[in-house]
């Protein structure tokens, strides 16, 4: 039987660690759509901060207001533009590079058999073989 002391609790402190890594649950972006991402981000972020204060100049009636107004207007299109570049960004990544896919069950399945199919309708008759040649067929 061990006492609870000062030898315990060193020895839980040696098991457990500070930092335990775990897999990622998804994959990472390809590194220009995470550009373009926190690009949108932060344009998204200014425009937000630009339209609170035109509405707190609005609200001081002060001077100001009317040129945070146009701003924020002006910022509103680049920040749509911004977030539709992220999305085609994406899209021309995928098209150049490929997506990876992972087809049902029930469809690899039917590509299984219709692969099977075909190579079984490839065979040669009994008759004919093929001899090592540049496929030069010979008659047995």
């Amino acid at each position: 039987m061990r006492a609870v002391g000062s030898d315990v609790v060193a020895e839980t402190a040696e098991r457990r660690e500070l930092w335990v890594e775990e897999p990622a649950k998804r994959r990472r972006m390809p590194d220009p759509v995470r550009t373009a991402a926190v690009r949108a981000v932060l344009i998204s972020s200014v425009t937000l901060i630009q339209a609170m204060v035109a509405f707190l100049c609005t609200l001081a009636d002060s001077w100001l207001a009317f040129p945070m107004v146009l701003s924020s207007v002006a910022s509103t299109v680049v920040a749509t533009w911004s977030v539709l570049d992220v999305w085609v960004t994406r899209q021309v990544w995928y098209q150049r590079h490929g997506v990876v896919s992972a087809p049902a069950s029930t469809a690899r399945q039917l590509r299984k058999e219709r692969r099977q199919a075909r190579r079984a309708g490839r065979r040669a008759p009994e008759g004919i073989r093929r001899t090592g040649g540049a496929g030069q067929l010979k008659h047995t």
